[in-house]
């Protein structure tokens, strides 16, 4: 077992984990306990609901950065966020690298550029549990400067459980906040039917398929996997919602799409 797992200050973490209570002084402690195992820089813990927007529980960023990427990114570009993704399927893992979990060519598209560049992160390790059978909890270890190392990666495996735990009673805590505003199902729904429905009439259901995939960074094969035909049937797709939508590139598909989220 690792030294940082068997340390004094590790042990003293725990101690002020267990000890929390409230869903701030729980988080508190809880980001402090990884910080003993791996340094990061930062933390965000969401609630993603099959029927509602993402919620966010607790994030270390300061007021500017939460309003720049946060406030930005619940507005409804969290529907092409690989993570979101993830948390929706009925089977996930309790932890993961985000990297691992995105599309073949997500780097590469636009919600990457607009969303996940700008934050500088430059690794990112997701604990992943289920509080309802609606509703997944996520959170986010960021690291600035380097990738988290194979050491670093089993050290975090180590204490998933302990995560976990502290995630749920983090919710648990959220739940029972006189002041909370329930997630408003509403919204989620027109961001969807948006999502979904992006291109009509224009574009043809096959078309509108190929926009959404492109939009969540699946390269042509992958596309054509995905809606099982051939890559050069995905190009023609491709070519044709372009034209039909009169862009010539992925950053304009993507512009589009976030202008069309903000119409009445």
């Amino acid at each position: 077992m690792s030294q940082r797992l068997t340390s004094p200050s590790w042990n003293s973490a725990i101690a002020r984990l267990l000890r929390a209570r409230g869903e701030q002084d729980t988080a508190d402690a809880l980001i402090a306990a990884i910080g003993e195992v791996v340094d990061h820089n930062g933390a965000c813990l969401l609630a993603f609901h099959h029927d509602a927007p993402p919620e966010v529980l607790h994030h270390t960023l300061d007021t500017e950065g939460a309003k720049h990427y946060l406030e930005r990114y619940l507005a409804g570009p969290y529907l092409l966020d690989p993570l979101y993704q993830l948390a929706l399927r009925e089977t996930k893992p309790g932890i993961c690298r985000y990297r691992d979990e995105a599309p073949d060519r997500f780097r590469s598209s636009e919600y990457y550029r607009q969303y996940c560049e700008r934050t500088h992160l430059t690794d990112e390790m997701d604990f992943l549990i289920d509080a309802t059978p609606s509703c997944t909890l996520a959170l986010v270890v960021g690291r600035w400067e380097s990738r988290y190392t194979r050491a670093e990666l089993g050290r975090l495996a180590q204490i998933e459980s302990i995560v976990h735990s502290a995630m749920l009673n983090i919710w648990d805590s959220w739940q029972l906040r006189a002041d909370k505003d329930e997630p408003n199902k509403s919204v989620h729904q027109r961001l969807t039917e948006c999502f979904e429905n992006f291109g009509e009439p224009l574009l043809t259901q096959r078309e509108r398929e190929t926009t959404q995939l492109l939009l969540r960074g699946f390269s042509t094969k992958a596309i054509a996997r995905q809606l099982e035909i051939a890559p050069g049937t995905v190009m023609v797709h491709k070519r044709n919602l372009f034209s039909k939508l009169g862009i010539t590139s992925q950053y304009e598909l993507f512009s589009r799409f976030i202008d069309s989220l903000s119409e009445d």
